[in-house]
């Protein structure tokens, strides 16, 4: 999608945007959800906002309304203001100008972001602290039942029972330990501390203690981060069908948005335009809106033409002159509508990626024989086997930390021509054979952008980084790549180490494109990516006429993409055998689940 305008379309209709200013089983998300009725009154209003990061203004004057019971995806580019929406309404941050009014009474539930604060707790615990009276009374409790129990304690003790009944305190370790299994915790792990945990699993941890909390209002900042397919896929079915209060969710997962969301709020345009429907008649409205707007603004210019040309023609006339004032107001409101309908420039643009190569592999592209990997005493990987064609796209998919990105890292590391910022990411097998075939080039994208970039790239610029793997190449053709990868101006003159998230993979995509490989290892490549960018990405995938083998956790990607799953999973109960066991399938991800 391109650049769309905000103006206000018909409220109420679906699809249309207003402008207003427990189990521990996993399930499939519907495809479409549940309808919520529309309540009244609004929990959150915002009135006449503005919000600024020094001379970038990411809100101004807005006005919007947050109801009841509805679940709204929040939407927009990289750096729109997302995340601040979040956290103005959750008060952790201000705004500048104008009000934000929220319920008194509204318990309000965030994400938390700091993934080391309950580092000292046991995970179960961390997940119980969701409900704050409830863990407070249950602390208090065990802290006194440790001591000398005297009449006074036993008072105590009493309105602490009754504390911990009203919040169905004794049915609370079992509703913690289900929402962690459905996260992707297992059982036996639940009594062991967070500091045990990787970043990826402790944000499970912060998820659960969230959903735990039942708020009235939830705000849930890139949920679906380090998520496998299966976890996204539970918190799915769970906030449709276990939350009954308002949702706010920043997402870049296109099929969580459609899954979850009664409602789109668009942040762009400086705005916040609500959609009524999931993300996909969010897109064709957005478009529809745009195309409607264009129109009117193109039919003012028309008319204010036509005004003008009166006016010239009979303002000095006195007989003409009331007239030619009448029509130079009428002039003043057209400019109005087309300043307010006409196209205005969206911070939601999509890179223009093409993987192009110069020669061809052969057509064995990747032969794998027993290969085992084990890190000390824990064997990831063992006897795999499998062989790559040319033109395959191979997704593989799996829980996370069985072994993925170990498989990813040792077929990279197999290949004899690595640059020195991709080497230190590879791993070689304990046993086994890795062989790519006749004239495979091989491009890598690693999963930590900022690390992939290397020692070297610290106190350079993404041109000057770029720039050092083909030197042959002319500056016009660094900054094009550069420019189509949405590097244009100061951007591709800033440093490496100050680039988001977002940033450092579309410049490690650049790196890839500037290679010309004919094979790609991707290892979540749309981490960080807002969806036009994500978009980008897949169209230049799904174009490219050679092989590539990766790791997604993003539903839409995997299914739009890969002709060949290949599933690592954990062995059936009774098989003693070491690492997982890899199924492959030849077929799509939609052929693969209806199997």
């Amino acid at each position: 999608m391109g650049n769309y305008p905000g103006a206000a379309f018909e409220p109420g209709k679906r699809g249309s945007p207003v402008l207003i200013g427990r189990t521990g089983r996993r399930h499939d998300p519907p495809d479409v959800p549940a309808e919520v009725p529309p309540h009244d009154p609004p929990m959150i209003v915002l009135s006449n906002v503005t919000k600024r990061y020094g001379a970038k203004i990411l809100f101004e004057n807005v006005s919007v309304q947050l109801d009841p019971g509805k679940r709204y995806g929040v939407t927009g580019a990289n750096g729109a203001g997302k995340s601040t929406l979040l956290e103005m309404l959750a008060r952790q941050e201000d705004w500048d100008a104008g009000a934000i009014d929220i319920q008194a009474s509204l318990k309000i539930g965030v994400l938390e972001q700091n993934h080391f604060a309950y580092d000292e707790q046991r995970i179960l615990d961390a997940v119980m602290a969701g409900k704050a009276d409830l863990w407070a009374a249950m602390v208090e409790k065990e802290k006194l039942l440790a001591g000398e129990v005297d009449d006074e304690i036993g008072v105590r003790l009493g309105e602490l029972e009754g504390v911990i009944a009203e919040h169905d305190g004794y049915m609370a370790e079992g509703e913690a330990a289900e929402l962690l299994v459905g996260l992707g915790i297992p059982v036996e792990r639940h009594g062991d501390s967070m500091r045990s945990l990787s970043a990826g699993y402790k944000l499970r941890v912060l998820i659960a203690k969230v959903l735990f909390g039942r708020p009235d209002v939830m705000l849930l900042d890139e949920p679906t981060n380090h998520l496998d397919l299966e976890s996204i896929q539970w918190l799915s079915r769970f906030l449709v069908e276990q939350h009954k209060g308002t949702l706010l969710v920043v997402s870049h997962d296109r099929h969580f948005l459609n899954s979850v969301a009664t409602h789109v709020a668009d942040v762009d345009f400086r705005t916040i335009t609500i959609y009524t429907g999931n993300y996909a008649e969010f897109v064709g409205a957005k478009y529809e809106n745009q195309q409607r707007g264009e129109a009117t603004a193109q039919s003012a210019k028309k008319k204010i033409g036509e005004l003008e040309d009166f006016v010239r023609r009979f303002g000095s006339h006195a007989s003409k002159s009331k007239q030619a004032q009448s029509r130079l107001k009428q002039i003043e409101k057209l400019e109005e509508v087309v300043e307010t309908k006409g196209a205005k420039r969206s911070s939601l643009v999509r890179p223009f990626v093409r993987f192009e190569f110069d020669k061809p592999s052969g057509r064995d592209v990747l032969r794998i024989a027993g290969v085992r990997k084990a890190f000390a005493e824990k064997v990831v990987l063992d006897g795999v086997t499998m062989n790559l064609n040319r033109g395959d796209r191979v997704a593989v998919i799996g829980r996370s930390g069985i072994g993925k990105s170990t498989l990813l890292k040792l077929l990279v590391g197999a290949y004899s021509q690595l640059d020195s910022e991709t080497k230190p990411f590879t791993l070689s097998p304990d046993a086994g054979e890795i062989r790519w075939g006749h004239d495979a080039s091989v491009g890598y994208f690693a999963q930590d952008h900022h690390e992939s970039l290397g020692e070297t790239g610290k106190g350079t610029t993404p041109y000057d980084w770029l720039y050092r793997f083909d030197t042959r190449r002319t500056k016009e053709e660094i900054r094009g790549i550069l420019g189509r990868l949405l590097f244009s101006g100061d951007s591709a003159l800033k440093p490496t180490e100050a680039l988001s998230g977002g940033e450092a993979a579309r410049l490690l995509l650049a790196k890839i494109v500037l290679g010309r490989h004919n094979a790609l290892v991707l290892d979540e490549p749309t981490n960080h990516l807002d969806i036009e960018s994500i978009e980008g990405v897949l169209e230049g995938l799904i174009k490219f006429e050679g092989t590539v083998i990766f790791v997604s956790h993003d539903h839409h990607f995997v299914s739009r993409l890969a002709t060949r799953i290949i599933e690592l999973r954990d062995r059936p109960a009774g098989d003693a055998r070491p690492g997982c066991e890899m199924v492959d399938f030849g077929g799509t991800y939609d052929e693969y689940l209806n199997r």
